[in-house]
């Protein structure tokens, strides 16, 4: 059965829609992509799951109809990391995982050890100020905050984006070991069309709002539209 269902999801932002009829699945312990240009409705997308712009249409997680409050939505068990990391900079690395794990209470320190051997770098960097961490060190501690948690499903708005190919190697690397080892689903936004596939089970493509393709990584490689618009090759 699939952990996360959306069936003709459409989204506005005032009178603009912004996804006109997106159905998709996400798998337990499966890593899904979504690909599309700018402006595709990838965004817009987590963002209706999360319940930070207006929609309409069915968003299923659990088999349970999931309630359009952002409080509900991370009650059920889904982690947002959005664009841009948004840590809070003026606190410190240690600071933003307790804020992270509040809703945990006496297994805060438990569950930053857990973030910490994702991330040893963060580990080393427990009490500085988050706005002073390198762009993959902030991107580390946006994930490591949404972890602390226990999300059944991790949303993620382009990780790669800016950052080092070694940091983004580390990066995904963390995400498969969430996977395999604890079983986390992952929907992941990502402009790196090579990369997401190289992860990824299966991809959705997103053109205008709209799924134009989807399947698995292997079949979205072979597709001779998305190798051209989005592989490069």
């Amino acid at each position: 059965m699939s952990l996360l269902e959306l069936h003709g999801v459409e989204a506005r932002y005032g009178p603009v829609k912004a996804l006109h009829g997106v159905s998709l699945q996400v798998g337990d312990g499966e890593l899904v992509a979504v690909l599309g240009a700018n402006g595709a409705g990838k965004t817009t997308t987590l963002r209706a799951i999360s319940g930070t712009v207006r929609r309409s249409g069915e968003v299923v997680f659990a088999g349970r109809k999931l309630s359009r409050r952002p409080e509900a939505t991370a009650r059920a068990g889904i982690a947002h990391v959005p664009e841009g990391r948004g840590t809070f900079s003026e606190l410190s690395v240690w600071e933003n995982l307790r804020l992270g794990g509040y809703a945990r209470r006496g297994k805060v320190r438990q569950e930053a050890q857990r973030v910490f051997d994702f991330f040893p770098q963060l580990e080393r960097r427990r009490d500085q100020q988050a706005g002073t961490l390198s762009g993959g060190e902030q991107q580390m501690l946006a994930l490591g905050r949404a972890l602390m948690a226990r999300p059944k499903l991790l949303l993620l708005d382009e990780p790669s984006l800016g950052l080092a190919p070694l940091v983004v190697k580390v990066i995904f690397a963390a995400l498969e070991r969430m996977k395999t080892s604890e079983g986390m689903s992952v929907l992941v936004v990502e402009q790196n069309a090579i990369l997401a596939l190289a992860h990824a089970t299966r991809a959705y493509v997103l053109e205008v709002g709209n799924v134009v393709v989807e399947g698995t990584s292997d079949e979205l490689r072979a597709n001779e539209s998305v190798r051209r618009s989005y592989l490069g090759y």
